[in-house]
């Protein structure tokens, strides 16, 4: 139900089991509490289970994809939802927090605003060493496994993701996860920025 992906020294990353258009993942970290990123339908039996690992502080959508039973999270467990303005109108009356830009949670964590995928599209960037990145729907696996950039053909603006994308190039993080998470296939780190790298090159060429 609940997998631990990768424990470094003062957060670790679980996916969460789920049926939604968008794969869940949660942050328990140690300045900010626990971080849902995308929502699965609500369960009692899940929310203990994060809750046994870290108190679910934040619920945070990097687009309107992972959005689901989000009224049902927030009055479970009183997290806050955060969402960036552009994407406020898919999610009518779900946001408690609107992010008008690069926004910090913590000392270490910031939300950055990288439209493309869709009109509000962000991305969760936890900056200490080794760093991780929660792109959403910003990047997904392509044939090597790791996050890339390709069109899709429901893109709000293609140009939009590729010119954000572009910053990427100089950030430090070890690893990465997506909206597509396909076990046995989908490759999250160490080595992710490197690996990052190549594949925007490629998609850029």
């Amino acid at each position: 139900m609940i997998d631990c992906l990768v424990t470094l020294r003062d957060r670790s990353v679980y996916r969460v089991e789920s049926d939604g258009a968008a794969a869940v993942y949660y942050l328990a970290d140690d300045a900010a509490g626990g971080v849902l990123i995308n929502t699965p339908h609500y369960d009692p039996q899940i929310e203990a289970s994060l809750l046994a690992l870290a108190p679910i502080r934040y619920l945070f959508f990097p687009s309107r994809f992972g959005a689901v039973d989000v009224d049902r999270w927030r009055t479970a467990t009183g997290a806050e939802s955060l969402v960036f303005a552009a994407e406020t109108a898919a999610l009518a009356g779900k946001a408690d927090v609107v992010l008008e830009g690069r926004s910090k949670l913590t000392r270490t964590i910031e939300l950055l605003p990288m439209s493309g995928r869709t009109a509000g599209s962000g991305v969760l960037c936890a900056r200490n060493l080794p760093g991780v990145m929660f792109f959403g729907p910003v990047l997904a696996p392509g044939e090597s496994g790791w996050p890339a950039l390709y069109p899709q053909p429901d893109d709000y603006s293609y140009e939009n993701r590729v010119f954000g994308c572009l910053g990427l190039q100089d950030m430090h993080y070890e690893y990465a996860f997506t909206d597509v998470f396909e076990q046995g296939r989908t490759r999250f780190g160490p080595g992710a920025a490197r690996a990052i790298r190549q594949e925007l090159e490629r998609a850029l060429a």
